[in-house]
């Protein structure tokens, strides 16, 4: 018997078409997110961001949105928020937008230092924290401090504690023609400068 060739034996209605996993067409267009509240970063801990909601000064949980893409979220990002904004204990909402920033600060996270992470943004002052003596204050760190400050444009402010051990004088004289202030700490001592100083600023303690 003389085999049938390929055509006689089988037709379209033998191949199985696999159906389409989308029901509807994808579309391009994305959400404005007219409704979206705005919140600030305060803590970043493992894909989880902790935001304040400026409206009622409440903390709330959100995710990042996967429009953001690779973008990095940092203490400090002012963002815009979606989704439940009560601040309920397990409720979760979106960050769907990051607003510019002012300023950053970095830090390397190799040895080589070729490679930076962002750690905090829209600063309003540096506060670099120093003993007067155990251990003995360095030249070299504050120098370097506040060349960042001045390189983004975030105010100065040394702090320096333990004055009760050494009189910090003579180190902060090369500071006074830089105008940078200055708040002297002893044990046991009046606190309400340093309180004036941080009040009503966004300050990070180096």
């Amino acid at each position: 018997m003389t085999p049938r060739s390929v055509s006689e034996r089988y037709d379209e209605s033998d191949v199985r078409i696999r159906p389409s996993r989308r029901t509807r067409p994808r579309t391009k267009d994305r959400p404005d997110h007219a409704d979206a509240i705005q919140g600030r970063v305060i803590a970043v801990d493992r894909g989880r961001t902790t935001c304040l909601v400026l409206d009622h000064n409440k903390p709330v949980t959100a995710m990042k949105a996967r429009e953001l893409g690779q973008k990095s979220v940092v203490v400090g990002d002012l963002v815009q928020l979606v989704g439940d904004i009560s601040g309920t204990e397990g409720t979760l909402c979106r960050i769907v937008s990051v607003q510019p920033r002012t300023n950053v600060l970095t830090r390397t996270v190799d040895d080589s230092a070729q490679f930076e992470r962002m750690i905090v943004s829209n600063v309003d002052q540096i506060a670099i924290v120093i003993a007067a003596a155990d251990p003995e204050p360095r030249h070299g760190f504050v120098d370097r401090a506040l060349v960042v400050a001045f390189d983004q444009s975030i105010a100065p402010l040394i702090i320096v504690t333990k004055c009760d051990l050494a009189n910090p004088s003579i180190f902060l004289e090369p500071y006074k023609t830089l105008d940078v202030p200055a708040i002297q700490i002893e044990r046991g001592a009046d606190l309400s400068d340093l309180r004036a100083a941080l009040d009503g600023k966004r300050t990070v303690l180096l």
